[in-house]
């Protein structure tokens, strides 16, 4: 029996990019869910413009947790969750319809690999051409993992399989953008492995971002991109290895906790003094 769709966008201040989200989830949606976690741009009077779509709101404790928290407040029973910078191709529309025309028993999830977008430049290389995410679910069946940064479903590896065409994502748009959103992922990431038990050392700050620029841009092709591969190889091995190393080596040692310590003490012997 064909099942219906739901297309989820969560979003938060997102008015460059949620008139065009929406156009293209039109191609594959049965229902376009938008659940705003606190906009203060034009995303909710846009939203609000649109015909049939449903907007729900709540503020913002965590990617996972307002994800999870709108997944089952969608109408049917398969949900595709699409991010505000992403585009539902036509090609990938038809494959979800044919697929919900008769979906597996034995299936609860979809990987859908992405074509990636850095500044207008689509890169084909540089570790970006097998980056996939896991967003065609079974609403009633899925959720995300607690993870505080690049969460993703948690679903059994029997249980899911890649769809074969992919998701268009504009992933970076200009460097204000890029820079803004890496300063908040690193500091989510590093509190994350941070739990985990990792901490920062010689080898990790100054041989891992080496290793992965080489691994990105040889092994994997950055080189092939261009001038845009440069960069993106380039920025991945700093942000993604470098930064995150460094916030763990400031938790770690808690560089601003001694000097508020050592200040207060300095304040405190001071006023002895004076006294």
């Amino acid at each position: 029996m064909p099942q219906k769709l739901t297309v989820l966008i969560p979003c938060r201040d997102e008015e460059r990019n949620i008139q065009a989200c929406i156009d293209a989830a039109r191609l594959v949606a049965d229902e376009i869910l938008v659940a705003d976690s606190g906009s203060i741009d034009r995303t909710l009077e846009i939203v609000q413009r649109q015909e049939n779509v449903r907007l729900i709101e709540r503020t913002f404790v965590g990617y996972a947790d307002f994800k999870n928290w709108a997944i089952p407040q969608a109408t049917h029973s398969w949900v595709l969750i699409v991010d505000a910078d992403e585009r539902v191709t036509q090609s990938l529309a038809e494959e979800i319809r044919g697929l919900l025309a008769s979906p597996p028993d034995d299936i609860d999830a979809y990987w859908i690999y992405r074509r990636n977008f850095f500044l207008g430049q689509e890169i084909k290389f540089s570790g970006w051409n097998t980056d996939d995410v896991c967003r065609l679910i079974r609403r009633d069946c899925c959720r995300y993992g607690n993870r505080l940064v690049h969460e993703e479903i948690d679903v059994e590896p029997t249980r899911a399989r890649w769809l074969r065409e992919r998701l268009i994502h504009y992933t970076v748009r200009d460097y204000d953008h890029y820079l803004e959103k890496r300063i908040k992922y690193t500091h989510l990431s590093a509190k994350h492995i941070w739990a985990n038990g990792k901490r920062a050392s010689f080898t990790s700050l100054f041989f891992r971002p080496l290793l992965r620029f080489a691994y990105l841009y040889l092994l994997r092709g950055g080189f092939r991109d261009g001038l845009a591969g440069l960069q993106v190889c380039m920025l991945t091995a700093f942000f993604n290895t470098f930064i995150r190393q460094g916030r763990l080596w400031e938790m770690q040692h808690g560089k601003d906790l001694r000097q508020q310590s050592t200040e207060s003490s300095a304040l405190s012997l001071a006023d002895r003094k004076a006294a």
